[in-house]
């Protein structure tokens, strides 16, 4: 239960400790029983000179001044305009000092206006609470120099000022897009808004969290690429993540994509003739009728991806590089591989049906479980590679003895 002081005359004098009842008929037959005087004709006020009618705005340890009604005039009671002249900041009874309910706040050369009772009920130990506090508060700080209109100097930022005025109003962190929280923290911490800090480290990390994000590229974002890009420059999307990115049918000749990501992309018809696809992600994408002429595509890695009706056969004559490439389930059905050097490729399980193969470098490739029917592997190079459980019916050409398997 709260606890009160009552005086009479604003004198501060022979006052009483009184208990706040729940009601504030309550609270004045209390305060009649103590001062004898009829709780009918009884009003009490609060230090600034406001009539307290309900008792859920006396906080603990408040000084309240009773008023006793004779006559149709206040008696034992100063009026309402001495208490506001008597409320003081610091400490004395300064004029200069007195503070109204609403108050102007230069931040940084911004103007800001508010409520009191704004900056006082949410942090009441904040500094800015402390500045405009009543005198019944022990935390008190005289307030800052004024500008020439009157408002409160502040030298700090107003941008990062805005969001913590909004948190005192509404008790939400709301930020805009531009507003760095990490600016409003530190501003939290110098005002003293300790209630504020949780919920801006939750924004800080997410914040952290989502810069890590490597967002995938659009379309219109390679679109825009090659239009920007003269034809004499290298267009190069090293590391870039394009992942499940629909590039069908797009010319993409002589770019360099190297550890790109392009995982689950729509290549469709499109001509990566020339391009640089070392260690790229293509697991999954889909790159059916594809160009890929004289694409080097050392180490990369296209799993499960449907390569069906692929043309590799450059008629300058210049081979496609697919060493140590990972093809693991993929689908080659109906492609033109003539010349490609895929060397310790790992080919496990994919399906390799109607291939033309022919000059092609197989040495030390994992062909395991792969379906050749009806490939040509004519003058193919499969020295060393791995045909367990490969399937080879209706061969073009069979397979030569020099065509050493383990």
């Amino acid at each position: 239960m709260k606890r009160v002081y009552v005086y009479r005359n604003k004198s501060d004098q022979n006052g009483k400790v009184v208990a706040v009842e729940n009601t504030i008929e309550a609270l004045k037959s209390e305060i009649s029983k103590k001062f004898e005087e009829s709780s009918d004709n009884l009003r009490l006020y609060s230090s600034n000179g406001c009539e307290i009618e309900d008792v859920r705005v006396l906080r603990d340890d408040d000084k309240i001044y009773l008023c006793v009604d004779g006559d149709g005039e206040p008696k034992n009671c100063d009026s309402i305009t001495n208490s506001m002249q008597n409320l003081s900041m610091g400490d004395g009874n300064k004029p200069g000092n007195s503070v109204s309910d609403w108050i102007t706040l230069n931040v940084g050369g911004k103007h800001f206006t508010t409520s009191r009772s704004t900056l006082l009920a949410k942090e009441p130990l904040s500094m800015l609470a402390r500045m405009f506090a009543d005198d019944n508060n022990v935390y008190l700080m005289t307030p800052s120099a004024r500008d020439s209109v009157g408002a409160y100097l502040i030298d700090r930022s107003p941008e990062y000022f805005e969001p913590i005025l909004n948190y005192l109003r509404h008790g939400d962190v709301i930020l805009d897009k531009h507003v760095n929280p990490k600016g409003v923290m530190e501003e939290a911490v110098f005002y003293g808004i300790d209630s504020m800090i949780p919920q801006l480290n939750l924004l800080i990390e997410e914040s952290q969290s989502s810069c890590g994000i490597n967002h995938a590229l659009t379309r219109m974002d390679v679109v825009r690429s090659i239009i920007m890009t003269p034809n004499t420059w290298e267009l190069r999307f090293q590391g870039v993540n394009l992942s499940g990115a629909d590039l069908n049918r797009l010319d993409l000749r002589n770019i360099n994509f190297k550890y790109a990501c392009l995982s689950r992309c729509n290549l469709n018809g499109a001509n990566l003739s020339h391009c640089c696809l070392e260690r790229a992600d293509l697991s999954y994408a889909n790159l059916e009728g594809a160009q890929l002429l004289s694409v080097k595509a050392l180490c990369a890695n296209m799993e499960g991806a449907n390569l069906k009706g692929c043309n590799m056969d450059d008629p300058v004559g210049s081979r496609a590089l697919m060493e140590g490439v990972n093809l693991k389930g993929a689908n080659l059905e109906g492609s033109n591989m003539t010349g490609v050097n895929l060397r310790v490729a790992t080919l496990k399980n994919a399906n390799l049906q109607n291939c033309d193969l022919r000059a092609a470098v197989l040495a030390g490739a994992d062909l395991e479980c792969c379906d050749l029917s009806g490939s040509d592997l004519h003058e193919a190079n499969l020295r060393g590679a791995n045909l367990k459980d490969a399937a080879f019916e209706l061969m073009l050409t069979p397979l030569h003895m020099s065509q050493t398997i383990r």
